[in-house]
């Protein structure tokens, strides 16, 4: 007998569940595939970079795996886009913070002065910017998938009343 409250929690839509499987997917492929180029180039800069201390090449090697992680972070959505093609799940309010956050990011890594590692974390999220305006522009907008407020902005016909399934705009 349980006396906590629990949440109900609604069940995913097919196009929900499909970008969540996605999503597990491209995370754990990126996970598995990039873990041994972090291990290798740790040991790399153990044997060709001269460090003062152990400490210090720890802490640039947790650095380098934490800048290599956060690319893990951002490319998902990149491998949901391409499989679904549709960036429905991609709403402009996101691509306005992302646009925002790498404005920033470039701004203060052209001011600031700042190891180059960090320089290069910064053109890593212009490159996935990029990458996701190119997938902006090539995958059409559906329509007729809610957004993140519930609301669709038309609704589908059936295929038998002429015309393609999602056509009608909703008044």
């Amino acid at each position: 007998f349980d006396s906590h409250p629990r949440a109900s929690v609604p069940p995913l839509a097919l196009s929900d569940a499909a970008a969540d499987a996605f999503d597990a997917l491209a995370s754990h492929t990126l996970f598995i595939g990039l873990s041994p180029l972090i291990v290798g180039w740790a040991v790399y800069c153990l044997v060709y970079y001269p460090h003062p201390t152990w400490y210090s090449w720890a802490l640039s090697s947790m650095a380098d795996s934490i800048y290599l992680f956060g690319f893990i972070g951002m490319t998902p959505q990149l491998f949901m886009n391409y499989k679904l093609k549709s960036v429905a799940h991609m709403p402009w309010r996101v691509m306005a913070y992302k646009a925002f956050n790498t404005f920033v990011d470039d701004a203060f890594a052209l001011m600031v002065t700042m190891p180059l590692h960090h320089r290069i974390a910064c053109l890593r999220d212009d490159l996935v910017f990029l990458i996701f305006l190119y997938q902006r522009h090539l995958y059409p907008v559906d329509k007729a998938r809610a957004n993140e407020y519930g609301l669709a902005y038309q609704r589908p016909i059936p295929e038998g009343e002429g015309g393609p399934a999602y056509q009608r705009p909703i008044p």
